[in-house]
């Protein structure tokens, strides 16, 4: 869309020809910004709901700050995950005037306005201490985006009286994110206790036969219990960011 059919579409929405969410609608595919080493897609929250996140691993500190400049001079909230305390460092030196928050449990960025407003309740469970860093990329990725979080740590099945002590508290979710290491077994467990959808995260923690979590990996695909969902390994981002779909 040209800067003649923006113009267009804001005369016939002045005009009411069309409406608020046709508008809206009509403006969902407009264009990325090619900086040569990256397109930025600044208009992804009209398509998907969520802006853009920047994955750090892989590109140079320079690149990660130019992207996240033109996320924030496009008005978008700039997010970038597995960021480490340099590209903190940096961001915070070149977007003086934009509020740059880092989690560093989390290793997630922000920079931006973070929504005030939370809705729903997404309950992010770990089921040892040692999930905990993944479980937090998780819950801050879902804060980020508009939702209520509440967290619930090392309730996993070597203690099963530990997550059946918090029934009450599990069966008050919207949905809940699971996060396991080992053998996975705790979104079954949870699953079969809720009638709310349950997003399993299986995590790198175990000892060698985990083989980095293919085996908790492997388990929460194979869950008795329906109404369970797989991320990736290790993957707080994904999981977060698809309960914040389920709870919108």
């Amino acid at each position: 869309m040209d800067r003649r059919k923006i113009e267009s579409l804001l005369r016939d929405l002045r005009e009411g020809k069309v409406t608020v969410p046709d508008a809206l609608e009509a403006m969902r595919d407009l264009p990325y910004e090619d900086l040569g080493f990256a397109k930025v897609d600044s208009h992804r929250d009209l398509r998907r709901g969520f802006p853009e996140a920047v994955y750090c691993p892989g590109k140079t500190p320079e690149a990660i700050v130019e992207i996240l400049r033109r996320l924030v001079k496009s008005r978008s909230l700039a997010i970038a995950t597995r960021a480490t305390p340099e590209i903190a460092r940096r961001a915070r030196a070149s977007l003086r005037s934009t509020t740059v928050v880092y989690h560093e449990g989390a290793r997630i960025l922000v920079a931006g306005e973070i929504p005030k407003a939370r809705k729903g309740n997404v309950l992010v469970v770990t089921a040892g201490t040692s999930d905990i860093p993944v479980a937090e990329e998780a819950a801050i990725t879902a804060e980020i985006l508009g939702n209520k979080v509440t967290r619930l740590w090392d309730v996993g099945v070597a203690g099963v009286h530990r997550v059946l002590d918090r029934r009450a508290l599990l069966r008050k979710a919207k949905v809940i994110i699971v996060v396991a290491g080992m053998e996975g077994a705790l979104p079954s467990v949870v699953a079969g206790l809720v009638d709310v959808p349950v997003i399993a995260v299986p995590t790198s923690v175990g000892y060698g036969a985990s083989f980095g979590g293919i085996a908790a990996l492997l388990g929460m695909m194979n869950a008795c219990a329906p109404g369970v969902a797989v991320v990736n390994i290790d993957n707080g981002f994904g999981a977060g960011y698809l309960a914040s779909v389920m709870n919108r």
